[in-house]
């Protein structure tokens, strides 16, 4: 299927920040980093990449707003589309060498997702979804994992940083999962993890404290993937409570129905 004008864009301006990242990554060592909270680090790279996003979407589709990690809510005149834009996620990952990292971009229509980008220029991994269409990566259709029963499954999840609030929580979470799953896994970066459950590789995900731009491109990937995405409460609530938990219509039931009896 030919890629439509919309996906066009965000995908030029990924490519474009990711080749900024590509080589600020190359570079690491030498990279400026301060801290702007309890281990939470912002780096040169996510500078430079954030500004390349803003430039290439606002020349591309003046007048949208933007939510972005760095800059904030930043009003436009058009006030039904919104981009909400991660340039670097996995920030701790990428500062370490690891190459396990993404720029993420969604756009938001009405208050609904209706397109995001999933961007890891380390392994040149591209996963796309626009509502009603499909999720892609690398020009491949992903469907979500088809196990039924939680005891088959590998399911990833986010640990609080240190100096944020949470941590009895997710070991009271981990066990429990722990114990009815085939194993739990933490890799550093919420896009990806999102984008791995739409292509099956995880069968869940679930995560607490996290930000809109963190998953904003992600969930709709897992839906338009076949996967049920809510908030831990079983709602839509996701960007208000910073909850989130998606797999396939089966496993994001046993599993958010096991998180809740354990609390």
């Amino acid at each position: 299927m030919p890629a439509s004008a919309l996906m066009n864009v965000m995908v030029a301006a990924v490519r474009k920040a990711g080749r900024s990242l590509a080589r600020d990554f190359g570079e690491v060592e030498q990279l400026q980093v301060s801290v702007k909270g309890p281990a939470n680090f912002v780096s040169a790279a996510d500078h430079r990449a954030e500004d390349i996003l803003y430039n290439e979407l606002s020349r591309a589709r003046h007048g949208y707003g933007f939510l972005m990690e760095e800059r904030g809510a930043v009003e436009g005149p058009d006030k039904s589309h919104r981009w909400i834009v991660d340039p670097l996620d996995g920030t701790t990952n990428f500062l370490h060498g690891i190459p396990h990292f993404a720029i993420s971009v969604g756009l938001e229509r009405e208050g609904e997702m209706v397109a995001g980008v999933i961007y890891n220029p380390a392994s040149n991994d591209l996963f796309t979804a626009e509502k009603g269409k499909g999720s892609f990566v690398n020009d491949r259709r992903l469907r979500v994992a088809n196990r039924r029963s939680l005891t088959d499954c590998v399911v990833v999840t986010g640990i609080p940083h240190r100096g944020r609030p949470g941590h009895k929580r997710f070991l009271a979470e981990c066990g429990a999962v722990m114990a009815e799953t085939s194993g739990v896994r933490r890799y550093g970066a919420a896009a990806l993890d999102l984008a791995w459950v739409a292509a099956g590789r995880f069968d869940a995900y679930w995560e607490h404290a996290i930000q809109p731009w963190d998953m904003a491109a992600g969930l709709l990937m897992v839906r338009e993937a076949g996967g049920i995405v809510s908030d831990l409460e079983g709602r839509q609530e996701m960007f208000g409570t910073g909850g989130i938990i998606a797999g396939n219509a089966a496993i994001q039931k046993q599993l958010l129905a096991l998180l809740q009896s354990g609390r």
